[in-house]
């Protein structure tokens, strides 16, 4: 039994076309079986009319079943079988019989639907070949076919009447429920390229925040280290310019090449920034394995005891691997630069058979002054965000002997491949 849809219909009608149809389909049957019950009872049986009355008004109600057609589909096919034998209710039949194949579904309830039909086409077949065969009134009427002639007749009636309707109904009631699949499932596609476009959305927005996220930690690298060796330095100008005016005017060349460096890293930064290229992402130009011993030196100028050391056979990182370990360094230079004024710290580079480590390491501080530089305690989270990316390993904590260990290890997958020949 199918629920009534959501429409301008009534009772069980979806739509008032559909109940002005069946109205008129109940009552062309109803006059027709009240026509069959009159001459069936009161020309061909002679009863009396009190009798008639009542069976017209049976045959009338009997077409009225069809406004039930579509609630109770069952209801007017039983009433038509048992009115088709009184040679009456040919139009109820055909349109109960189309009415239950369109309405049922043929897997779920073949039984009864093969029952119904078998019933209907013998009854069908049997009332015309009843109606065929019966002697002629008048003597001088022509005689009747042969038998087997009448019977192929009622067949073809009978299949007509009986099995067309129900053939019919079949694929209409099959027509349907395609439709109504291929409508459930542009509904389901609508609904899934709908919920496609918010993860899109939402993946644009993830995408725009690890953007600003790289954008930021890129500008505290290369701000951070620059600024911390800037302010050193300065410190030590304002230290010994009455003492050593000579020292005092190298560290302000220091300061100003170190703040041209800085400037110069922004540049490149904001020029990649610039760039309307999507199809690749640019990484702005960034020191690598190579670069170390400068970027080691650039600390030792700011006065900061440090020795840098090299094992292992040298070996060529894709870009990404060499800035990270780059950056790794830069970190560990600026934090001892922050917290660790006047100890020694001990840069090490080291090419292990499963990859390259890099690891800074300063001594406990001593007594010496520190210059307070400023710190936004992202530094550290952010390298280990990127050797993490990388498939590496990072550490950051108090060393043994009490100083301060910043370390990283890349694998060795991330090396660049031999070219043959190069």
């Amino acid at each position: 039994m199918s629920e009534k849809p959501a429409g301008d219909g009534l009772w069980w009608w979806a739509r008032r076309r559909s109940a002005v149809l069946d109205v008129g389909l109940a009552v062309v049957s109803g006059l027709e079986c009240a026509f069959g019950a009159y001459g069936l009872l009161r020309d061909r049986l002679g009863w009396g009319l009190p009798v008639t009355v009542v069976c017209v008004v049976l045959g009338a109600l009997a077409g009225a079943s069809l406004l039930v057609r579509r609630r109770w589909p069952v209801v007017p096919v039983v009433v038509a079988l048992v009115f088709v034998p009184g040679f009456f209710g040919v139009v109820l039949l055909v349109v109960s019989l189309y009415t239950l194949a369109a309405t049922w579904e043929w897997p779920l309830r073949r039984a009864r639907m093969v029952v119904l039909s078998a019933v209907a086409t013998v009854e069908t077949f049997g009332m015309v070949l009843l109606a065929m065969t019966e002697p002629p009134e008048a003597p001088t009427a022509e005689p009747l076919p042969p038998n087997w002639v009448l019977a192929v007749i009622a067949a073809f009636v009978a299949v007509g009447m009986a099995v067309a309707p129900m053939v019919t109904g079949l694929y209409v009631g099959a027509r349907r429920r395609l439709v109504e699949s291929l409508e459930d499932r542009a509904q389901g596609l609508e609904t899934e390229l709908t919920l496609l476009a918010e993860q899109a959305r939402e993946r644009a927005w993830r995408a725009r925040a690890e953007e600003r996220t790289r954008i930021a930690r890129e500008m505290h690298d290369v701000v951070a280290h620059r600024v911390s060796l800037m302010v050193v330095h300065a410190a030590a100008v304002e230290r010994i310019v009455p003492k050593d005016p000579a020292k005092a005017q190298q560290s302000a060349k220091l300061i100003g090449e170190t703040g041209r460096q800085a400037l110069d890293e922004l540049r490149e930064i904001l020029g990649v920034l610039r760039m309307t290229e999507p199809q690749e992402q640019v990484e702005a130009p960034v020191g690598g394995l190579a670069e170390l011993p400068e970027l080691v030196e650039q600390s030792r100028v700011a006065g900061m005891a440090v020795a840098l050391t090299v094992t292992g056979e040298r070996r060529e990182y894709v870009a990404e691997a060499e800035q990270t370990a780059y950056r790794v360094v830069q970190e560990g230079l600026t934090n001892a630069h922050k917290y660790a004024g006047g100890a020694r710290v001990s840069v090490l580079l080291a090419y292990v058979p499963n990859g390259v480590r890099v690891s800074v390491v300063n001594e406990c501080p001593g007594g010496a002054a520190q210059v307070a530089l400023p710190s936004g305690g992202n530094g550290l989270v952010g390298m280990r965000e990127r050797v993490v990316a990388l498939g590496g390993a990072f550490h950051a904590g108090p060393d043994d002997g009490g100083g301060f260990r910043v370390e990283a290890v890349l694998p060795s997958r991330l090396r660049r491949p031999v070219v043959p020949g190069g």
